[in-house]
C-alpha cells in the first residue's frame, strides 16, 4: 500500500487521534473546533458586546495551533499527498446527485454546483450556505461544541452529554439528506 496518495488506514489513524486525545486528557484539556471560533471572536474585541465571549482567550491559545495545523495539513495533504482528490463515492449516489443537478458528482471533492466561485452569484446557493452556516452555528453553541469536539473529546471522556449529541448529529445528518435535501433540490 502506498501511504503517501492513499488515506491512512484506520488503524494507523485509530491508534493516532487515540494517542493525542490520551495527551490532551492528561494535561486536562479538551480538543473542539467551535472552540477555535470563539477564543478568535474574543480576540477580536467581541467580548465588549457578549458575555458569552467573556473569558480569558489566552487560557486557549494552545487549541488555535489546532486551526493553523488543519490548514497546513489540509493543505499539504491536497497539494503534495494526494493524486486524485475526488470522493469515492457509491455509483448510484453519483447517479442520484446528477439526477439532481450536481453534474460533478463523483468527480470533484464538493460539489462545484454549490461550493464552487460561481455558485455565488446564485441566490438560491447564497441562501443555502448562509442559513446552513447559521444553523451549524447554532447547533453547536445549543450543544456545547461542535461535532469533533463532542465525537472525538466527548467520547473519549465518557461524557453522556456528548453520545446523546453525536446521537443528535446522526439523526439529524439522516433527516436531511434522505428527507430535506431531495426537497431543497
Amino acid at each position: 500500500m502506498n501511504l503517501i496518495y492513499e488515506p491512512w488506514p484506520w488503524y494507523i489513524a485509530g491508534p493516532l487521534i487515540a494517542f493525542i486525545m490520551f495527551l490532551l486528557i492528561m494535561v486536562g484539556k479538551n480538543f473542539g473546533m467551535s472552540s477555535n471560533l470563539r477564543t478568535l471572536c474574543t480576540i477580536c474585541g467581541a467580548g465588549t458586546t457578549s458575555t458569552f465571549f467573556k473569558f480569558d482567550w489566552k487560557t486557549q491559545r494552545w487549541n488555535l495551533t489546532v486551526v493553523l495545523g488543519a490548514i497546513i495539513g489540509g493543505y499539504i495533504a491536497s497539494h503534495f499527498l494526494s493524486v486524485d482528490t475526488a470522493v469515492a463515492i457509491n455509483p448510484e449516489t453519483v447517479s442520484d446527485l446528477k439526477a439532481l443537478g450536481f453534474e460533478s458528482a463523483g468527480t470533484a471533492y464538493l460539489p462545484t454546483e454549490m461550493f464552487g466561485f460561481n455558485a455565488l452569484y446564485n441566490v438560491k446557493n447564497l441562501a443555502l450556505l448562509s442559513i446552513g452556516g447559521l444553523l451549524i452555528g447554532f447547533g453547536a453553541r445549543y450543544a456545547g461544541g461542535c461535532t469533533s469536539g463532542h465525537a472525538i473529546s466527548g467520547l473519549s471522556n465518557l461524557q453522556l452529554p456528548s453520545l446523546i449529541a453525536v446521537v443528535g448529529f446522526f439523526i439529524g445528518g439522516l433527516v436531511m439528506i434522505h428527507f430535506l435535501f431531495p426537497l431543497i433540490f
